[in-house]
C-alpha cells in the first residue's frame, strides 16, 4: 500500500519500477534487499542518475530518464516517501523466475539459499487454483482419460447422480468425437488464452464462438459450462 499522501500515479510506478530493479547493468547488489536499499536510499539523497541506474532494461525502455528525473523533480517528498515506504518491507524477499512452455503452460521456480528449485506447482498436474490451471488440468485428465480426476471440475450443483462411470460412458462413447474435437480446441487455444475474472467466476473465449465459464467453490475452479 502507498505511504498516506503519495500521489497514486507517482507511486505506482516508482514502486513499480523497484520492482524491477537489479536487473540492469549497475553493479551487482547482494540480494534483493540490498537493491531495494541503496534505490531508496538514492530516491531519499535526490542522486536520480543512480536509482534510475538500478532499474532493469525492460523498466528504463518502459520510462526515459528524464521522464524519470522530472516525476523525482516535481513531487520531491513524495519520493522520499516512497523511499522510506521501500526501507519497511512486510516480509524477506521472495525471488521466483517464471519458465513458459512452448504450449504456453508456465512454471514458476524459487530461489531458495543459493539455488533454484521447482515451485509446489510444477507437481500438481491436476491443480485448479486458478481458472487458467484449471482448464488446463481438465485438458490433461481428459487426455489420460482419469474420469476420476475429472468429477473433480463438475460443480456441487450439477453432480447429482453423476459418477465417474457415467462420465466416461458418455464422453468415452456417444460423445466421444464431440468432447475429443471440443478438448482440442482447448488446447489450442490455451497458449494465448485470456481469461476474463468476475468475482468467483471466471470465462475463457476459444475457437470458432467457444466459451468456458468457470466457478470457484470451495477455494478451487471448475467448469461450470462448456460450449
Amino acid at each position: 500500500m502507498s505511504p498516506r499522501g503519495l500521489r497514486p500515479a507517482l507511486a505506482g510506478t516508482l514502486l513499480g519500477l523497484a520492482a524491477l530493479a537489479g536487473c540492469s547493468g549497475a553493479p551487482p547488489a547482494k540480494g534483493p534487499s540490498d537493491v531495494l536499499a541503496d534505490y531508496a536510499r538514492a530516491l531519499e539523497e535526490g542522486r536520480t542518475a543512480d536509482a534510475y541506474a538500478l532499474l532493469s532494461d525492460e523498466a528504463r525502455r518502459s520510462l526515459p530518464f528524464e521522464a524519470f528525473a522530472r516525476m523525482t523533480r516535481e513531487s520531491p517528498e513524495d519520493a522520499k516517501a516512497i523511499a522510506a515506504a521501500l526501507r519497511r518491507p512486510s516480509g524477506a524477499p521472495l525471488v521466483t523466475a517464471t519458465v513458459t512452455a512452448a504450449d504456453g503452460q508456465t512454471l514458476t521456480l524459487v530461489y531458495e539459499g543459493d539455488r533454484w528449485r521447482i515451485a509446489p506447482s510444477a507437481i500438481d498436474l491436476y491443480g485448479q487454483a486458478s481458472p487458467e490451471q484449471a482448464v488446463r488440468a481438465f485438458v490433461r485428465a481428459f487426455e489420460n482419460r482419469r474420469w476420476d480426476v475429472l468429477m473433480r471440475f463438475v460443480p456441487d450443483a450439477k453432480r447429482e447422480g453423476l459418477d465417474a462411470a457415467r462420465l466416461q460412458k458418455a464422453w468415452d462413447g456417444e460423445q466421444k468425437d464431440e468432447m475429443q474435437k471440443l478438448v482440442q480446441a482447448l488446447a489450442a487455444a490455451l497458449p494465448t488464452a485470456k481469461f476474463e475474472h468476475l468475482g468467483d467466476r471466471a470465462t475463457m473465449a476459444y475457437g470458432a464462438g467457444g466459451t468456458v465459464e468457470l466457478v470457484r467453490e470451495g477455494g478451487v475452479w471448475k467448469l461450470e459450462e462448456l460450449h
